[in-house]
């Protein structure tokens, strides 16, 4: 096998890849909308909560965009190497481009608008623990989700077992804390018991502790698929050039 043929290959092999994972994203993001009892719709839901939060419920007409968007780029680069079409494979380099070029647009955009950011999770903090407090124990969806939150990630409430005082549960258990609240109890725990064990966090800050310790992780994921994206656009190109030349 020549270069030409390992390069025609390996744009095969890639884009394949590529197209596959674009079906998986198309479709979390077609159950994202189809689900109505999904984490987003519960978000829509929290009362108070600040106005720009109604964003994160596009966010599964954003996976179907990006979903659509990887099905198109893997059809182009496999159909653009098999066929040895310079139409595609000219389209393929310039949409990767197009996804490169935005990807550090957003990066650079996060960064400049991280206060914003802060102060938006801050806003939705404060919503989030009156609807502990008004819901919890008496609305069984806004119930059910906290209770797998906090068992998944083995925390308690959004910022500590505090957000519970006055809840619904909290006053029909003769104030005390759900058990997730209290590790090793079996059952609702008061303030004297939970002081007396482990103390388990919240789960904003368990998450922004999980993000903190994955960010060299998170990083070079990022740094890998710019990386993938630069060797995809070299790749068609040279295959754009070799197949030109040779049809010259």
């Amino acid at each position: 096998m020549g270069c030409f043929g390992f390069l025609k290959v390996m744009m095969f092999v890639f884009n394949g890849i590529i197209f596959l994972a674009g079906a998986a994203i198309l479709g979390v993001g077609i159950w994202v909308k189809v689900d109505s009892g999904s984490i987003l719709s519960f978000i829509g839901k929290i009362e108070n909560a600040p106005t720009e939060l109604s964003q994160v419920l596009n966010v599964g007409y954003l996976l179907i965009a990006i979903g659509a968007l990887l099905l198109v780029i893997g059809f182009l680069g496999c159909c653009g190497a098999v066929r040895e079409s310079t139409c595609m494979l000219l389209l393929f380099f310039i949409i990767v481009l197009v996804v490169f070029i935005a990807e550090v647009a957003g990066a650079v955009v996060i960064l400049v608008f991280r206060p914003l950011a802060d102060e938006l999770l801050t806003k939705f903090g404060t919503a989030a623990v009156q609807s502990i407090r008004k819901d919890y124990g008496k609305n069984p969806d806004v119930t059910g989700l906290w209770n797998t939150t906090m068992s998944s990630l083995k925390c308690c409430g959004f910022y500590n077992s505090s957000d519970f005082v006055d809840s619904p549960y909290y006053m029909d258990h003769g104030e005390r804390y759900p058990p997730q609240c209290c590790p090793g109890i079996d059952g609702p725990c008061n303030q004297t018991v939970a002081d007396s064990v482990t103390t388990i966090t919240g789960c904003f800050p368990k998450i922004k502790e999980l993000i903190e310790d994955n960010t060299v992780v998170i990083v070079a994921v990022a740094l890998g698929i710019a990386a993938l994206e630069i060797c995809a656009m070299a790749v068609s190109m040279s295959l754009f050039c070799r197949i030109k030349s040779r049809g010259d």
